[in-house]
């Protein structure tokens, strides 16, 4: 989402991206141009950068405090989803990616810079975004693989910046004021996802 909260909607967005994947872009994991996981805030990250268009460049924290992680559900596959990311014109971006079937996880943007995911840009100033491969229709997308590795990485975010793991901290897109989406939905776990958060 531009940072002014103005522009289509995130949905639409990652919706009308399907026209424009290309094979270079189908599986991260063997695409020649992803950078080493030095690059990468998170250890287990592969970085697949977003068009530098699509998100503010900044020196977070030390420019705005992060205190937010905000769980998204991309409405689109994984694949389509880095495509809309690196397309200039779009205007969306998450932090990170985290693939159904195995949850593998891409980092789009980096933890110091603004991505453009939660449609409200006092959120987006002081949030990490976390996409989810699926629908919020289609449970079956949520894997065990999905929810631990996405726990583990949102373990990892507040721990670094001193989150506490609770719900008033780590969020549904829905609960971020003035959007209109309804993502992660009511298939996504909660409670589980909260447990293995702080297990993590």
């Amino acid at each position: 989402m531009a940072p002014n909260g103005s522009g289509p909607s995130r949905r639409r967005l990652l919706q009308s991206a399907a026209l424009m994947v290309t094979a270079g872009v189908l599986l991260p994991a063997t695409h020649a141009d992803a950078d080493s996981a030095s690059d990468t805030d998170y250890p287990t990250a592969h970085w697949t950068p977003a068009s530098t268009a699509n998100y503010t460049v900044s020196t977070r924290p030390s420019a705005y405090r992060i205190d937010r992680v905000v769980v998204h559900v991309t409405q689109e596959t994984f694949a389509n989803t880095l495509a809309i990311f690196r397309n200039p014109a779009k205007a969306v971006t998450a932090h990170y990616v985290v693939r159904s079937a195995d949850g593998y996880i891409a980092q789009c943007v980096r933890e110091h810079d603004i991505a453009w995911h939660a449609g409200n840009w006092d959120y987006n100033t002081r949030s990490v975004g976390i996409e989810h491969e699926g629908w919020v229709d289609k449970p079956e997308y949520f894997t065990d693989a999905l929810y631990e590795k996405s726990a583990a990485l949102t373990a990892s975010v507040c721990d670094r910046y001193s989150i506490p793991k609770d719900r008033t901290h780590i969020i549904g897109h829905v609960e971020v004021p003035g959007t209109d989406h309804t993502d992660p939905g009511p298939n996504w776990d909660w409670v589980r996802y909260l447990r293995l958060v702080n297990q993590a």
